[in-house]
């Protein structure tokens, strides 16, 4: 079947298409029902089913007799290392990190927070606790001790599991003096922590209280996978806000593991056996689902790496790593790209490697702009398929289903709703709007299995940050229109639509105009205040290291052009200014809204995302040059 059918079947009989679904999981008790709606607006997936996520994602495939079949492919540039992980190896190191959890006391129920750089320990970690059904809480490694603390307070858990250090280019980061003094400020003390010592810096063990990984390992007996209810969490994730405590998305087991496993072959268009890299960090959603849950549910070989797109050693090690291991589909961030066309827009590097294994290329977790997208595709000459979904979600709300049928490709928009997602947008009083509009995206109740049901210990702020404004929808907090052809747009954050005397404007798509400038390599569009119109559009560019000789000025009247041209007058774009870089969180979102801040001189937080602190101060020094932040 095609997407309209498919999507068709699911809007006809939701119940019998997602317990269709649920067929390709291996249950202890399998489920009776789909949804429980009783307690609407919270809706329950799956909650007479028992299973285990552990055992669907390593056991039955080592069982099945494809043990010797490679689970991960560790590859880490920083440290020179690659590793292949059978499922047999896995399996046997998952159980036996579980039995140490085990021997020291945690039970199902109880919440373990994981502290890792990108190593294969990491997935390991999250694996052993979904097999004691113990839920893991993972916080991006090298947070701030305080950004840990708090999600130590607000998860409350039994034990830590930590890396003793992380590895960047240049320098170690070290996470064991920060776990310490996380613990030493939070109110809550975990009774154990067990540290992976890394061989470039091995940590100092507070005696009594932490415990050698290898060890405990060692002396494990391995422990069983424990039967979860469909509706008990696998995991807390904490989303990371400018403002207010983060907000920690549960994951519930059953409808995780069901729409996780349906997206692989539907939406990626990879079968067991097949290699998937998705460049990202266990300590995001996109690591979660696409680093350890889904690859291995649906028994491919799953890329675990190390280092960075660009410097390790050169902007060819996305290229590498894809034609060394076979890699099938590949999905990482844009701005990941970004940063490779900006040193090397000419694609020198793609040249040099063998990237017929790669049959599509995946976009996700900002807007893709289509000058990246054109880029992309001329570079690898496969599909290039944006899609779009959240934290909250887990898996794609709107993408192109390639393992179904490839659709036509629209650059801006990362395509259709997916099964499970009724899709509309909403002006400010909740009504419909034409296509063509710019709106409020909402998704109608009941969002589909394996999104967020609740926020951890925090009912009614799940309520007010997501049910409440559209009464009968869940509020994403994105802006953006549908076409006649039923293709969404993702325009910008619904903060990020700005008001220009009166007329409602979409940064997004300024910026997808100042992307398209031979030039610049990157751009970011916010709002500033004005007495006159109310707000204006200020535009900071990134130029191509290409585009060096070029002055800065030639080009800023070349963007300010573009946008009156493509835009029109309303927009009143005049403010611009060249920046070497741009202020983005460390899974690479740019940070627009303290941006704004900064250019109307009011008082931000620092966020914990924040890849480089310092960048803000070079944005402030731009915007006073253009006469703001006074």
């Amino acid at each position: 079947m095609g997407y309209k059918e498919v999507y068709g079947a699911w809007r006809a009989d939701p119940e019998a298409f997602w317990l269709d679904a649920a067929k390709a999981i291996d249950w202890d008790t399998p489920p009776t029902k789909a949804l429980n709606d009783a307690n609407a607006p919270l809706y329950e997936w799956f909650g007479d089913a028992v299973g285990n996520t552990c055992y669907n994602a390593v056991d039955r495939h080592v069982e099945a007799g494809h043990g010797d079949r490679t689970a991960i492919i560790y590859d880490s540039p920083v440290t020179d290392t690659i590793r292949h992980i059978s499922y047999a190896e896995l399996q046997d190191e998952v159980a036996r990190l579980a039995g140490a959890l085990t021997a020291r006391g945690v039970v199902k129920g109880d919440r373990v927070i994981i502290y890792m750089p990108m190593v294969p320990q990491a997935v390991m970690a999250m694996l052993a606790c979904a097999r004691i059904g113990a839920i893991h809480s993972v916080v991006f490694g090298g947070f701030a001790a305080h950004e840990l603390a708090v999600r130590i307070d607000d998860a409350a858990p039994k034990a830590i599991i930590a890396g003793s250090c992380g590895i960047e280019p240049g320098r170690v980061v070290h996470y064991k003096p920060l776990l310490d003094d996380a613990i030493a400020q939070s109110a809550h003390k975990p009774e154990f922590c067990i540290i992976h010592q890394r061989e470039q810096e091995p940590a100092a063990l507070t005696p009594g209280r932490d415990f050698d990984w290898a060890d405990e390992v060692a002396a494990a007996t391995p422990a069983p996978c424990v039967p979860v209810g469909g509706a008990d969490p696998v995991y807390i994730l904490y989303t990371s806000g400018t403002t207010g405590a983060p907000k920690g998305v549960v994951r519930p087991s059953g409808g995780h593991m069901v729409a996780l496993h349906w997206t692989m072959k539907n939406i990626y268009d990879v079968e067991a056996g097949d290699v998937f890299w998705a460049a990202s960090d266990v300590g995001w959603v996109v690591g979660h689902s696409y680093i350890c849950y889904a690859p291995l549910l649906a028994g491919c070989t799953t890329v675990v790496f190390e280092g960075k797109p660009v410097g390790t050693p050169d902007a060819g090690t996305f290229w590498r790593v894809i034609s060394e291991h076979k890699v099938k589909s590949f999905f990482t961030a844009p701005t990941a790209f970004r940063a490779i066309k900006r040193v090397d827009s000419a694609g020198e590097f793609v040249k040099k490697y063998d990237l017929s294994c790669l049959k599509t290329m995946y976009f996700a977790g900002e807007r893709c702009d289509p000058d990246t997208l054109h880029w992309t595709e001329d570079q690898l000459g496969v599909p290039v398929i944006d899609h779009w979904w959240q934290t909250e979600t887990g898996f794609a709300i709107a993408a192109n289903p390639m393992g179904l049928e490839p659709l036509p490709v629209k650059a801006g928009s990362p395509s259709v709703p997916m099964p499970g997602y009724d899709v509309q947008i909403l002006d400010e009083g909740g009504h419909p709007m034409k296509p063509g509009e710019l709106g409020a995206v909402c998704v109608k109740l009941p969002l589909p299995p394996g999104t967020l049901p609740t926020l951890w210990n925090a009912e009614e702020r799940f309520r007010k940050s997501y049910l409440t404004t559209f009464p009968g929808y869940y509020e994403t907090g994105d802006a953006g229109m549908m076409d006649d052809d039923g293709y969404l747009y993702i325009m910008a954050r619904t903060d990020d639509v700005i008001n220009v005397a009166g007329h409602r404007l979409s940064t997004g798509a300024m910026e997808e105009v100042l992307a398209a400038h031979p030039d610049v390599a990157e751009c970011a569009v916010i709002g500033v205040a004005d007495e006159l119109k109310g707000q204006l559009p200020m535009g900071f560019l990134c130029l191509n290291s290409s585009s060096s000789e070029r002055g800065a000025e030639d080009v800023v009247k070349e963007c300010v052009k573009l946008v009156r041209d493509q835009i029109g007058p309303v927009a009143a774009f005049k403010l611009a200014v060249v920046v070497d870089r741009l202020p983005k969180t460390r899974s690479g979102k740019i940070l627009r809204g303290i941006m704004a801040k900064i250019a109307d001189g009011e008082p931000y937080k620092m966020p914990a995302t924040i890849d480089d602190p310092a960048i803000l101060d070079e944005i402030r020094a731009a915007v006073q040059g253009l006469g703001y932040a006074k």
